[in-house]
């Protein structure tokens, strides 16, 4: 199968995936969805901290990035995908409510709708760029990068429904909207695709930019949600699960090489 082929095929299974998982986590009880999605949360937490800082950065450095070229790049990512997040482009939901969108009334709760259906397709779309320049670097770490994505897809995406659901959308159309958004990936890594390969030189400060899209999700998005709950029996499972996904990560991407 050629590299293109697989770039496609997991970033629109990965996409498609986390999206119908979302919908099918929907369907849960209340109670048992808002108790596991805090667990999602952490796990997809630590799966992203590992691929920034397990295989994305390493790779960087490795494939002839310099160390300050590379520095500057994550830098700059980070600070790009603040003033992105700024501008409302860039804003996740990981509960099925929370004050950044979180409608008064019946107007801002479908203008919440259209606005999270525009952001999640820029977001989707950014995240096949950054699945095809780890795949143009190491199959192996396109894999790596691919189930981070996946990983941390899940919460957002049931977050997403939510809002999409108060917004006044059936089930039905609230669910084909998301995939069709989850999809957007698919452009992403298309348009990455012939623009990457034919510059090679710009692929390890291309993963530092992934490596700062999934350390500023993890670090400004998730960590601050998991600080909301302070107890002793629920810092201990976070840790855990965050450790879990760090060391998920870590071991599947020795494990390839």
């Amino acid at each position: 199968m050629s590299t293109l082929a697989l770039i496609l095929l997991f970033t629109a299974g990965s996409g498609a995936l986390s999206a119908l998982i979302a919908g099918g986590f929907l369907l849960l009880p209340e109670l048992k969805r808002n108790a596991l999605l805090p667990h999602l949360v952490s796990f997809a937490t630590g799966a992203l901290l590992g691929a920034a800082l397990l295989a994305l950065l390493p790779h960087a450095l490795d494939n002839g990035g310099s160390a300050h070229g590379v520095g500057i790049a994550l830098a700059s990512g980070i600070v790009a995908f603040f003033v992105l997040e700024k501008m409302v482009l860039w804003r996740h939901c990981h509960v099925d409510a929370c004050e950044a969108h979180g409608p008064t009334d019946h107007h801002r709760a479908k203008a919440s709708a259209t606005l999270i259906l525009w952001g999640d397709a820029f977001h989707n779309t950014l995240d096949g760029v950054l699945i095809t320049a780890a795949f143009l670097t190491d199959p192996h770490l396109g894999i790596v990068t691919t189930v981070a994505v996946f990983a941390h897809e899940i919460p957002q995406e049931v977050g997403d429904l939510a809002i999409l659901l108060n917004g006044g959308m059936s089930r039905r159309r609230a669910l084909l909207l998301n995939v069709a958004v989850s999809l957007s990936s698919v452009a992403g890594a298309v348009i990455a695709w012939f623009l990457l390969a034919r510059a090679l030189d710009v692929l390890p400060y291309a993963l530092a930019v992934a490596a700062a899209s999934f350390l500023y999700i993890a670090v400004a998005d998730l960590i601050p949600g998991l600080h909301r709950r302070v107890d002793a029996r629920t810092s201990v499972q976070q840790v855990a699960l965050i450790a879990l996904g760090v060391l998920i990560i870590g071991l599947s991407h020795e494990f390839a090489h």
